[in-house]
């Protein structure tokens, strides 16, 4: 193992956050926070609105910037690196599955523009004909059989099948980090199984170190190595491996349940 080599692939350290600073609705999130990721691992987060899932992945991607405190991405400091740029090495799919991809061109079209991410265009096409068969090969994968509908606008897919796509177009290209926020919340129930599936077969496949925010509880339990339940800006529950494998839908109920009965609710 190479002496430079880091094990953690993100780590925050020391971050504090705080929303609407100065007016009568200011709010704490996170004070003093620290959180890791090592490289590799699939990391499910769980917790009740406001507890800080989201925000958390907004700052790991640049969406939002910390007061204080550093933000390293396999060992250099990106706290004040823009969104723009942190993409060229994290993938992200949201859980609208109209943001995945632009609805107006096709599938083909999209896939060409995530494939030239990073490049520079200059005076080419913006479709590379020798690229199309590598791109149906692609959404063979997904078992879906868009590789028979590559010339379809996006926009006229089903929301399945459109956030599907965006999680094959979001790692089409080499990234270091997937960050999945609650993508399967949109979807009906037999379209979140799949994609779902999907995920976990391009996390492994691909090598992928992945952090997924989700309100499903069996996915937080069956899906990845790492589980972590937010509340308050606190990761009350961190459990990995072994101990995660162990882990049931019910101990997580039982856990919200603590925290709800500690709130008042």
């Amino acid at each position: 193992m190479p002496e430079n080599f880091n094990r953690h692939l993100v780590e925050l350290s020391h971050i504090n956050k705080t929303f609407n600073a100065g007016s009568v609705n200011e709010a704490l999130l996170f004070e003093n926070f620290n959180f890791s990721i090592e490289r590799g691992q699939f990391i499910s987060i769980v917790g009740s609105n406001g507890s800080g899932k989201t925000t958390l992945l907004n700052l790991i991607c640049g969406s939002l910037m910390p007061e204080s405190g550093s933000i390293l991405f396999d060992g250099r400091d990106i706290t004040k690196m823009p969104e723009y740029r942190r993409s060229a090495f994290i993938g992200r799919v949201f859980q609208d599955p109209a943001t995945g991809a632009c609805p107006s061109l096709t599938i083909l079209e999209n896939m060409a523009l995530a494939d030239n991410k990073g490049k520079k265009y200059n005076l080419t096409p913006g479709v590379s004909k020798k690229r199309i068969d590598y791109y149906k090969q692609q959404l063979e994968m997904l078992h879906l059989g868009l590789e028979d509908k590559i010339s379809m606008p996006v926009g006229l897919l089903s929301g399945g099948q459109r956030q599907a796509l965006a999680l094959l177009i979001s790692t089409l290209t080499p990234i270091d980090l997937l960050i999945l926020d609650e993508h399967t919340a949109a979807l009906d129930p037999k379209s979140s199984e799949n994609v779902m599936e999907l995920t976990d077969k391009f996390v492994r496949e691909k090598n992928l170190t992945a952090v997924m925010v989700t309100h499903n509880l069996r996915y937080a339990v069956e899906y990845g190595d790492r589980l972590v339940m937010m509340h308050k800006g606190t990761a009350v529950k961190d459990v990995a491996y072994h101990e995660k494998d162990a882990c049931t839908v019910e101990d997580l109920l039982k856990t919200f349940n603590q925290i709800s009965v500690e709130c008042g609710n």
